[in-house]
């Protein structure tokens, strides 16, 4: 039998996101085949700790609620070492270096989806899936992810950015007066709909911002867009693939948290009902998005279909949710790549690319 890759699972994380990294662990550690790889599942707690668990893959299997437990029972602390190069857990404790092949980071939010741990994988000199420090950072920035959408000449809604320095009340007459409502305010580095709100008047303005302001210190204010909600997912690079698009339609306001979630009641349409002509028009805006972010390896693109019939970009996902209602599988499935092929198809290009740049100037060992 092939040797089996040994795939360090990195989840939880610090963000308000946690919940939601929990229950994308689980669903990936089911459907990794065991044949070909071997589990090393470490959580990062929400105080910031790794803990590596003995018991854990069973607890995986569990459900995500049962990791809590089963962490703060059999959790030993590890961390990445110093040396890069090695390729190995470190434990703080009396346990030997666990050598890994390939990190698959399944981190929601900031301090995980942001570069920050791409980074610390880079320093480290481990393979790792998904989009680079680069392409993390800017995807997870609703601003500098709309800045860079601008700058490749790609249609959008209209939206303000404001700062926690300035004047709420100020910048609520502008929202009123440039973007007219409703309108939906957000912080801009957070995913899952944590901290959105849809205010319809100024004085819901004004609480919006206070709230989004409770996760990050920049939030953006974005006109309400009257249409159908599309999604892309997107693999590889130079070219990336683009599967076919599917469809949300939302069972609340707006695709929140508990859509998304928890209670599973918005519909996904895959593939969305559209016409040839469409269906190629936002898988063409799709790739164009991805490489505007200077993504890798994989993302959801997330669009708006106006009445119109013109395509909006609305936001791009680095890291997006993989559990078993999450668009992002489905799409590739209904594209003709299941899950679990999908999986390997994560891990092979971050093997892949860290065999790439293992040559460039300053990754010489």
């Amino acid at each position: 039998m092939a040797v089996r890759r040994r795939v360090l699972l990195l989840f939880g994380g610090r963000s308000a996101e946690h919940d939601v990294s929990r229950a994308t662990a689980v669903a990936v550690a089911s459907a990794l085949d065991s044949d070909k790889y071997e589990i090393v599942p470490v959580a990062i707690t929400t105080d910031g700790r790794w803990l590596l668990a003995d018991e854990a893959v069973v607890q995986l299997e569990g459900g995500r609620d049962a990791l809590p437990a089963a962490f703060a029972a059999s959790g030993s602390p590890v961390e990445l070492p110093s040396d890069p190069g090695r390729a190995e857990l470190v434990h703080l404790g009396s346990g030997p270096p666990l050598a890994v092949d390939v990190v698959f980071p399944l981190l929601h939010g900031p301090y995980g989806e942001d570069g920050t741990v791409q980074g610390l994988l880079e320093l480290a000199d481990l393979p790792y899936v998904g989009a680079g420090v680069l392409g993390s950072a800017v995807g997870m920035d609703k601003i500098m992810m709309k800045r860079a959408f601008t700058a490749a000449g790609l249609p959008q809604a209209r939206y303000l950015e404001f700062r926690d320095t300035h004047d709420v009340n100020a910048f609520a007459d502008r929202v009123v007066a440039e973007l007219g409502l409703p309108c939906f305010v957000k912080p801009a580095n957070m995913g899952s709909s944590v901290g959105v709100s849809k205010a319809r008047t100024r004085d819901e303005v004004v609480s919006a911002v206070e709230h989004a302001f409770e996760f990050d210190q920049w939030i953006i204010a974005e006109e309400m867009v009257v249409g159908r909600e599309i999604e892309t997912a997107v693999l590889g690079d130079d070219p990336p693939e683009v599967s076919v698009p599917g469809e949300v339609v939302p069972a609340a306001d707006f695709y929140d948290y508990a859509d998304k979630y928890e209670d599973g009641r918005a519909e996904l349409l895959v593939p969305a009902p559209l016409t040839e002509a469409q269906t190629a028009e936002v898988r063409a805006l799709a790739a164009r998005a991805f490489e505007a972010c200077r993504c890798e390896a994989m993302a959801r693109v997330d669009f708006f279909l106006r009445e119109d019939g013109q395509f909006l970009v609305n936001e791009l996902n680095t890291i997006p949710g993989f559990t078993p209602i999450s668009m992002y599988p489905k799409l590739w499935a209904s594209s003709g790549l299941s899950y679990p092929e999908l999986l390997d198809r994560l891990v092979d290009l971050a093997v892949e690319r860290h065999a790439r740049r293992a040559h460039r100037a300053g990754k010489q060992r």
